[in-house]
């Protein structure tokens, strides 16, 4: 008999089983704790609490054992263990999952997450189950945060996982549909969804193989993109690594989503991709599908021994003896394909349908002020507006947004030496100003076109008004594709 979920989603929602109830419960220490795998911070602040929320928290999230005869009344133990969700340890119960409360500020999704539990917890390692399904990660996190939230009709989760995505996208998308190669993740993100009430279209197969034929307004994907030697399906993590040669598994997502993509659509990935000999932004730029946009920026490089270590100990390989026979066949599997680095960051394709695609592939490796979603789903604008006419745009009305003006100049002197716009949102761009482009662009506030600005800053600074235009423009269609400027009507 199925799990009744909803039952389940009571029991948590009585017990106060929410994310500022545990937090609360546990403390800063407690939390701390917990991301660095260690337990003892948070168990101290529980002591010796016996109540229905930190049992949970001890059962789920500590991955305690705890007395079964104390859960009586707090969830159906039998029903749970049943379904292979609980462990029977005679007087006790331990999970076999990790249920633990969700909400995100930025979107305000909220709920429960299910996954495997945390490998390496309280430095007990065990060997990581080639099906395993993470929970939610930092990197699962800043894709929800990256991911723009406009209303859609329909949205894909590639690789769905635990199902966190999903969480997100159900909430504008009329329809959500989810797919992967893993059963046991399907599973789980299955659970995900009903413990939330959520709907979602949970279907099995890798890629873009379970839609075939279909398209999406926008598809999100954190892929399993970790570059590691080929080897036996027994002994790859699922989550993370597939046998596709190389960075091939990212080209495949990005060529093939034009098949898959409503017009306007999108493809939002946080991925990584091989350094080769020669600019990696020619490399990508090949990728992208025929009449789409691309924007790919780099958050972070690593050489080729930062990136292995930090996997072979995201695999639990650490201080065992497989650590250095491991480590040597990464190293040659990467000097075969040439790598030399990893480039690690977010790609965005868009069936924009423009007659000339734009492609902007950059190293932004700067702090940015999440979530930076809108900043996404303001791209396709900002490059019609940066990209239209120069008649259109001395006729636009654009203004600048979340932006400050820092001024740094000699005491009396006429004119300051450093004028400079920074963003206070987003990724935080600078511009840096002379007084003519200062004044420009401090005059526009959404209601003066371009042109009137610039008349009446031409004729402050007393020059040639089409020559000052000459100079300015330029630097303003860079604001407005950088969204320091936001296009007016």
């Amino acid at each position: 008999m199925p799990l009744d979920a909803a039952a389940l989603r009571d029991a948590l929602t009585s017990a106060g089983f929410t994310v500022d109830a545990v937090l609360d419960r546990i403390g800063e220490a407690g939390q701390d704790g917990l991301l660095r795998n260690s337990t003892v911070p948070a168990d101290r602040a529980l002591g010796p609490a016996d109540d229905a929320l930190a049992l949970l928290v001890r059962l789920f999230i500590l991955q305690q054992d705890v007395p079964r005869a104390a859960l009586t009344g707090v969830i159906d133990v039998a029903a749970l263990t049943a379904a292979g969700y609980l462990r029977d340890r005679g007087a006790d119960v331990s999970a076999a999952i990790d249920i633990r409360p969700y909400g995100s500020a930025d979107d305000g999704a909220s709920g429960w997450i299910v996954a495997d539990p945390t490998p390496g917890l309280d430095t007990l390692m065990t060997p990581t189950r080639p099906d395993y399904v993470l929970g939610v990660s930092p990197a699962s996190t800043t894709l929800a945060q990256i991911t723009m939230r406009r209303p859609v009709e329909r949205a894909l989760d590639l690789g769905t996982g635990c199902g966190v995505q999903s969480l997100h996208l159900a909430r504008h998308a009329r329809t959500a549909v989810a797919t992967d190669v893993n059963p046991r993740a399907l599973e789980l993100a299955a659970l995900t969804a009903r413990i939330n009430d959520v709907a979602v279209d949970l279907r099995a197969g890798s890629l873009y193989e379970p839609v075939r034929g279909e398209r999406f307004d926008l598809i999100v994907s954190n892929p399993p993109f970790v570059m590691s030697p080929p080897g036996e399906d027994s002994q790859r993590l699922t989550y993370r690594e597939t046998n596709f040669v190389g960075d091939s598994l990212v080209e495949t997502l990005v060529r093939g989503s034009a098949d898959h993509l409503s017009p306007g659509g999108s493809l939002q990935l946080l991925t990584n991709w091989a350094i080769l000999d020669g600019p990696w932004e020619d490399r990508l730029r090949e990728w992208v599908p025929r009449g789409c946009d691309a924007w790919v920026v780099e958050r972070e490089r690593l050489d080729v021994y930062a990136y292995i270590e930090m996997w072979l100990a995201d695999a639990g390989l650490a201080g065992t003896p497989r650590w250095r026979p491991a480590y040597d066949e990464w190293l040659a599997y990467f000097d075969r394909l040439g790598v030399q680095g990893v480039g690690m960051g977010w790609i965005l394709v868009t069936a924009a349908g423009r007659a000339e695609p734009h492609l902007r592939l950059e190293t932004w490796p700067h702090a940015v002020a999440q979530p930076v979603g809108e900043v996404f789903d303001r791209h396709a604008a900002a490059v019609d507006a940066a990209t239209m006419p120069t008649a259109e745009l001395l006729a636009s009305r654009p203004r600048l947004l979340d932006v400050d003006q820092e001024t740094i100049g000699r005491p009396g002197a006429d004119d300051p030496e450093h004028i400079v716009f920074r963003q206070r949102t987003g990724l935080r761009r600078a511009l840096k100003a002379d007084t003519a482009l200062a004044a420009t662009l401090g005059a526009l506030d959404g209601e003066l076109a371009v042109g009137q600005v610039l008349a009446a800053v031409a004729q402050v600074l007393e020059v040639d008004a089409a020559e000052l235009a000459a100079s300015v423009v330029p630097a303003l269609r860079d604001a407005l594709l950088d969204q320091l400027l936001l296009p007016g009507r």
